[in-house]
C-alpha cells in the first residue's frame, strides 16, 4: 500500500481505504457483525488506514461497528463520519444545520465510534441553499473551537455544490463521486482543490460495482439494496447508484471501458478502474466499499499497479466526451 498527504492535514493516508456505507445493512443488502468485522480487519491488514463512514448508515450501526473494530484492533486508523441527513423524531431535516443539531450529532457518533473526538467530521450532501448561506461553516468551526472534531471537510452532490465549500479557507476536504463515468471534476475542481490543498476522497470509485466487471444483463438485487431501489433516483440522487447511468447502459459502457483497460494490463478491471483514479495527483484517497473478504483484498491492490499510459487515459477521456456525459443522470 502507498500513501498519500491527506491536504493539509499532516496525515499520511492510504491511497486505498474503506467507504463503510454497506455495512449500515440497509443499502447494501444483508451483512453480518461476523462479516463486517472481518471485512473492517481485513482492510486495516491489507495497509487500508482510512475508515469513511456516517452517522446514517443503519441508523448508527456502521459506526457501531467501527467500535467494536477499534477496541479489538492495536493499528493506528484514522476514521472520517458525516453528519446533518439523520431524522430521528427530534431532529427533522429542516433543523439538522442548527448548531445545536450539528453538535449533538456529532456529540452521538463520538459515542457510537467510541473516540475521544472526530478525526474528519463532513456534512453529509446539505442542500445547494445551506451551502450558499453559509452558516453551517460558522457552526461547524464552533464544534471544532470545542474540541468535538479535529478537521473538517464535506461530502458533495456537485461541481457548483464543491466549489462553494473550497471558497471556506479552513475547509480541510472534499467527498466527490469520482470514476470513470464522472470525469467533469477533472475541469475546474479538482485542479482548484490541489492548488488549495483540499484533500480529496473519492467515492462510488467503481460505480456501484459496474466498473468492477462483474455484473451482468438483467442482474437482481436484494429488496434492501439501493441498486434495487434507488436505480432511477426513486429514493435520493441518482447520481449515488451506478454514478447516474442507467443499469443496463452502463454494463455497454463498461464493457468497452474493460476493452481499453486491459489492453494493456493484464489486471481484474476493478483494480484498474480504481488505478485510474489513482493516476489523478489531485486524489488524496479512493474509498470503495466491500462486502467480501476477496473484494477489499483485491481493492488495495490498485495501489501496488503501474500507472496508466497516457494512452489509455486519452482513450477513456474520449469514450467519456463522446458517449458517456451525456447519458448521465443526476446532480453532476
Amino acid at each position: 500500500m502507498q500513501y498519500r498527504k491527506f491536504g493539509r492535514t499532516g496525515a499520511s493516508i492510504s491511497e486505498v481505504s474503506l467507504g463503510t456505507w454497506q455495512l449500515g445493512g440497509t443499502e447494501w443488502g444483508d451483512v453480518s457483525d461476523t462479516d463486517a468485522l472481518e471485512i473492517l480487519h481485513k482492510a486495516v491488514d491489507s495497509g487500508v488506514n482510512l475508515l469513511d463512514t456516517a452517522d446514517i448508515y443503519g441508523n448508527g450501526r456502521s459506526e457501531t461497528l467501527i467500535k467494536r473494530f477499534l477496541l479489538e484492533s492495536p493499528r493506528k486508523v484514522y476514521v472520517a463520519t458525516k453528519l446533518c441527513k439523520r431524522s430521528d423524531g427530534s431532529n427533522g431535516w429542516s433543523q439538522n444545520f442548527s448548531l445545536a443539531a450539528l453538535r449533538q450529532h456529532t456529540q452521538d457518533s463520538i459515542k457510537r465510534l467510541g473516540v475521544e473526538s472526530i478525526w474528519l467530521q463532513q456534512f453529509h450532501c446539505p442542500p445547494l441553499e445551506e451551502l450558499q448561506k453559509g452558516e453551517i461553516f460558522d457552526h461547524i468551526r464552533t464544534i471544532q473551537k470545542e474540541g468535538l472534531i479535529e478537521h473538517w471537510g464535506v461530502s458533495v452532490e456537485s461541481i457548483e455544490e464543491g466549489m462553494i465549500c473550497l471558497q471556506q479557507a479552513d475547509c480541510s476536504s472534499l467527498q466527490v463521486i469520482y470514476n470513470i463515468f464522472r470525469q467533469r471534476l477533472q475541469d475546474e475542481l479538482l485542479p482548484r482543490a490541489k492548488a488549495q490543498q483540499v484533500a480529496i476522497l473519492a467515492r462510488l470509485p467503481l460505480a456501484s460495482g459496474v466498473l468492477s466487471g462483474q455484473f451482468r444483463s438483467g442482474q437482481k438485487f436484494g429488496a434492501n439494496d439501493h441498486r434495487n431501489y434507488n436505480a432511477n433516483g426513486e429514493k435520493f440522487n441518482v447520481g449515488e447508484t451506478f454514478a447516474g447511468l442507467p443499469y443496463e447502459q452502463a454494463l455497454v459502457f463498461a464493457e468497452k471501458v474493460k476493452a481499453i483497460l486491459q489492453a494493456e494490463q493484464n489486471a481484474p478491471m476493478a483494480q484498474l478502474s480504481l488505478r485510474w483514479i489513482l493516476d489523478d495527483e489531485s486524489v488524496s484517497t479512493v474509498i470503495p466499499g466491500a462486502t467480501k473478504l476477496a473484494q477489499v483484498e483485491s481493492n488495495a491492490k490498485a495501489s501496488q499497479l503501474p500507472r496508466l499510459s497516457k494512452e489509455v487515459h486519452q482513450a477513456l477521456r474520449q469514450l467519456y466526451q463522446s458517449e458517456i456525459d451525456g447519458a448521465v443522470r443526476g446532480k453532476y
